[in-house]
């Protein structure tokens, strides 16, 4: 994606000018000597990939991916897990 580029000195110079420009045409990028630093995206674009950034409940829950290691301590060794009588 070719985006247009403000230099950080012409952002902070020009700050209403390329808010305006990005409401109007999209993401603008800022760099800072030269390399790129910034992007400043509309409000209503960045609610959208928030969302898609974020898996909903339904998907993490059906998703066949491991959710963690759960480590268990052996019985008798933690006070909340008491070793198991046998007869």
């Amino acid at each position: 994606m070719n985006m247009p580029t403000w230099p950080v000195q012409d952002a902070k110079a020009r700050f209403s000018e390329l808010l305006d420009t990005c409401m109007a045409q999209g993401p603008q990028m800022v760099t800072k000597r030269g390399a790129e630093a910034a992007v400043l995206v509309p409000v209503a674009q960045w609610r959208h990939m928030q969302t898609l950034a974020r898996p909903s409940l339904k998907a993490l829950l059906m998703s066949d991916q491991g959710r963690g290691e759960m480590v268990l301590p052996e019985r008798g060794v933690d006070p909340y897990r008491p070793a198991v009588a046998r007869e």
